[in-house]
């Protein structure tokens, strides 16, 4: 019987610099590399597959990357850019079959039925996928895509012989992916590898022979079985997560860092996050705030609040929180917003008339102000004081993870 498999994986080859080299054709097929930040310490959070070749990684200091490789030309991370190529991506590959999870930013798996689980099939969809991708988007982005019958086979097959389509099944497991070190599993961190070798465990083959309980145990949560359940080719259906937070943090720049620029960029992130609330409607219950100082360390503080989304109660809660922190060279901030209940389930006042779920008219009127800020622009109507140094895409960058809504590049 031939193999059959059920999950399509692919990811985009080095996603943020072939972008600019989709928008500016004069780049193809030559190195570049992305910063957030164009300053001479800068470091790179991506290289283009012509960069890796002249040795390049990322995390490198531009300063080593330059001199590795002379021809290195640099630019800036534009997220807004990056998230419209994203949806273009998804449109693109829908064309040939719907994309049942989106990972990240870069990544995307998609559930295959019926005939296209057969081997043959799934790997001609991979192929038409990139093709897509070329025709529909710019000949510019590159993807590898991996099948086999769940989604850590089918995101190592991804890996294998980049951009190829690949794939894998238990009839050629270990040894199709024996030459791999145990790091190169996705799923594999750091912290788990000195356990496994305490085990004994010191190659994808003994990982594999593992009983699933066993990696359970040296994991030391579920993870572990699940993890392990998948390499060995099981599909494994993880229960439906639910999430209680949102929130923002951002790395200080040198001309906020003061205890009042810290305190006005931790208070913009905020806004961005009451923003959030509503767009996804949603309410917070909770509010957490946290500075780190460059001596002193992280200092924070958080409470209960009554369920809200309304940016001039948060602000107010926030100014009583930051009055209690002791801030001296502060170095980051952030906001989290915990508790999160959906509209329809917020409950309202016993004592008053107003609807549970049904806005205030303070609500309604940040509302109306993210109204006016989408159809004008970012900051057309601002909730007080911006910070002195205003950095593009408070709020709204890419992280592992989520996805910025286009709606937060104008908010």
């Amino acid at each position: 019987m031939k193999p059959q498999v059920s999950t399509l994986f692919f990811d985009m080859n080095s996603f943020f610099a072939s972008v600019w080299q989709a928008e500016e054709s004069q780049l193809r097929g030559k190195p570049v590399g992305v910063v957030t930040v164009d300053a001479p310490g800068a470091a790179l959070i991506a290289a283009s597959a012509e960069a890796k070749r002249a040795g390049l990684k990322n995390f490198m200091r531009v300063g080593e990357a330059r001199q590795r490789c002379p021809d290195l030309i640099i630019r800036e991370a534009l997220h807004d850019m990056f998230v419209d190529y994203h949806h273009r991506i998804h449109a693109a590959v829908e064309t040939v079959l719907p994309i049942d999870r989106t990972h990240s930013v870069d990544e995307f798996s998609c559930r295959l039925t019926g005939s296209q689980q057969a081997l043959d099939r799934a790997l001609a969809l991979g192929r038409a996928v990139q093709e897509a991708i070329h025709q529909q988007v710019s000949p510019a982005l590159h993807c590898s895509v991996g099948v086999a019958p769940n989604k850590l086979l089918a995101k190592i097959a991804a890996g294998l012989k980049k951009p190829a389509v690949d794939w894998l099944h238990p009839d050629v497991l270990p040894g199709k992916i024996a030459h791999l070190t145990l790091d190169d599993l996705p799923g594999v961190s750091r912290g788990i590898l000195p356990r496994l070798e305490r085990a004994g465990i010191r190659n994808v083959t003994d990982l594999h022979a593992l009983d699933p309980k066993a990696a359970r145990h040296l994991w030391r949560n579920v993870e572990g079985e699940r993890f392990l359940r998948q390499l060995q080719g099981e599909a494994v259906v993880y229960p439906e997560t639910k999430r209680h937070s949102l929130g923002h943090g951002q790395q200080l720049t040198p001309q906020n860092r003061t205890p009042e620029g810290a305190r006005l960029v931790a208070r913009r992130l905020l806004v961005k996050a009451a923003s959030r609330l509503r767009r996804e409607r949603l309410f917070a219950r909770s509010l957490h705030v946290s500075a780190r100082c460059a001596e002193r360390g992280r200092a924070s503080t958080d409470g209960q609040i009554s369920a809200t989304q309304d940016s001039f109660s948060l602000l107010e809660t926030f100014d009583r929180y930051w009055a209690r922190l002791r801030i001296d060279a502060p170095t980051s901030v952030s906001v989290m917003l915990g508790g999160l209940i959906e509209t329809e389930r917020q409950e309202g006042d016993l004592f008053s008339a107003r609807p549970a779920g049904a806005q205030t008219g303070r609500e309604g009127l940040c509302s109306a102000i993210d109204a006016l800020n989408a159809k004008f622009g970012q900051d057309t109507v601002q909730f007080g004081e911006l910070p002195p140094h205003k950095v593009a895409y408070t709020g709204a960058k890419i992280a592992f993870g989520r996805i910025p809504d286009v709606a937060e590049f104008n908010e």
